[in-house]
């Protein structure tokens, strides 16, 4: 039995080194941590994101009438499927190219999927600066799928199914990501100073001006304007579901901006973080409280619509720059996003250009004032380069878009007929209705 004992306690002397060894070569939280912690935060982040789906879905199927409710929640789930898969096959890497850019800066290689990490990465095997591979294409996945959902509402009641899919494709795949590659990828804007945090511009106005082409070549719904310049209400066939869009979109937009951080691995980053929900939260309060006060000032009656819009302006104001603001500075950003819905859907009605759910004055012009706000509390950016990267967006993507519904709308047409428009295009699309029991309106 002693000599057992003795032999053990040899065995466990003799091992000493080895594990000592071992230990020595695992990698210690320093080391690995900042990896944990920022691949955890673009997961979170992406699928907070990715419920922005869901939000953009219900206030879509809120603000059209019920007969289109169906087509409308097609499409939503359509379009972020599509982009699930256009931004793998060519829309990541070409956003992303790293080395790989064929002209310097402006186009990178096409059809080069996305490849993840082997399973069971080995801490020593992985790139331990950054992130998973996998965390981050999730991640800005999401952007790409929410700048699509934009187009979709501007364009409801009057839009062909299949052509508006088309678009996607094309959009999710090739248009988002080329002008995303100009600052997020490293290229010319982001070499010109141009500062962008969360996508003001990079997604919400380049959603913006696709919707805006798209209307402008669509035309509006039938009975939406009369010859003498009235402007006929359409009413939407569910405020509660709305609403509840909203506060998805709202709940949403923390990982939409937080995730935008891109690092979680210090006190700093974790602080900035917790900074941006903040601001991000004070921003669509302001904003929807500023488009109650005003819509009540001059309709004489408080607007739902106009308030849910406004909260939305206010999260699209403030997606440039969430992170420097104080709280006051967030709260004055997102009233101006509140007020600027409350003027621009008039302003678009005047021009003839109709936009279902707003999304134009809340993605677009929202967007550009938060873009530009950023000069305020970004000691890097200047009114320049801002302007410069707002023309920038809009010109490639306003050219790209108008000329695709053209050429869609040449070859196979992208609006349904008079009488499908009249009945519905839950049955003229697709044959089913959302509330079937209740009458059409």
């Amino acid at each position: 039995m002693k000599l057992f004992k003795l032999l053990s306690i040899g065995a466990g002397l003799a091992l000493l080194p080895t594990l000592a060894a071992a230990q020595d070569a695992a990698p210690t939280f320093d080391e690995i941590g900042p990896y944990l912690m920022t691949t955890l935060l673009f997961l979170v982040g992406g699928f907070l994101v990715f419920f922005m789906a869901a939000g953009f879905a219900m206030l879509e199927a809120g603000l059209v009438r019920s007969k289109n409710v169906t087509t409308q929640l097609t499409k939503n789930i359509a379009l972020f499927s599509i982009a699930s898969i256009m931004y793998w096959l060519i829309g990541f890497n070409l956003m992303y190219p790293g080395d790989g850019w064929l002209v310097s800066g402006w186009i990178g290689p096409f059809f080069s999927w996305t490849e993840l990490e082997a399973v069971g990465l080995a801490a020593g095997d992985a790139s331990l600066d950054y992130a998973s591979v996998g965390s981050d294409f999730f991640f800005q996945l999401m952007f790409v799928a929410a700048t699509a959902s934009i187009v979709s509402g501007a364009l409801a009641e009057r839009i062909k199914l299949w052509p508006f899919l088309i678009f996607v494709v094309v959009l999710t795949g090739v248009m988002y990501p080329i002008s995303g590659s100009w600052k997020w990828g490293a290229g010319w804007l982001d070499a010109a100073g141009f500062n962008d945090f969360a996508g003001s511009t990079i997604v919400h106005s380049v959603g913006g001006w696709a919707a805006l082409a798209g209307a402008i070549i669509l035309g509006p719904r039938l009975g939406k304007y009369g010859k003498d310049g009235r402007v006929t209400p359409l009413p939407g066939s569910n405020l509660a579901l709305a609403t509840l869009g909203t506060f998805i979109l709202w709940l949403g937009w923390f990982g939409f901006n937080g995730g935008s951080q891109l690092a979680a691995g210090t006190v700093g980053d974790i602080t900035d973080v917790s900074r941006i929900f903040a601001n991000t939260n004070m921003a669509a309060a302001s904003g929807a409280v500023t488009a109650l006060i005003l819509t009540q000032i001059m309709f004489k009656k408080a607007d739902l619509t106009m308030v849910l819009n406004g909260a939305l302006a206010g999260l699209v104001s403030i997606t440039a720059e969430p992170l420097a603001p104080s709280l006051f500075g967030a709260l004055w950003i997102g009233a101006v996003g509140g007020v600027i819905v409350v003027v621009a859907v008039p302003f678009l009605d005047k021009l003839k250009i109709d936009d279902v759910v707003g999304a134009i004055p809340v993605h677009l012009f929202a967007g550009i004032w938060g873009t530009i706000a950023v000069i305020f509390y970004n000691g890097d950016a200047t009114l320049g380069a801002q302007i410069t990267g707002i023309l920038a967006y809009g010109v490639f993507t306003f050219v790209a878009s108008l000329a695709l519904w053209i050429i869609l709308k040449g070859v196979m047409g992208i609006r349904v007929s008079e009488e499908a428009e009249i009945n519905g295009l839950d049955t003229s699309e697709l044959g089913m209705e959302a509330y079937p029991e209740f009458s059409k309106g």
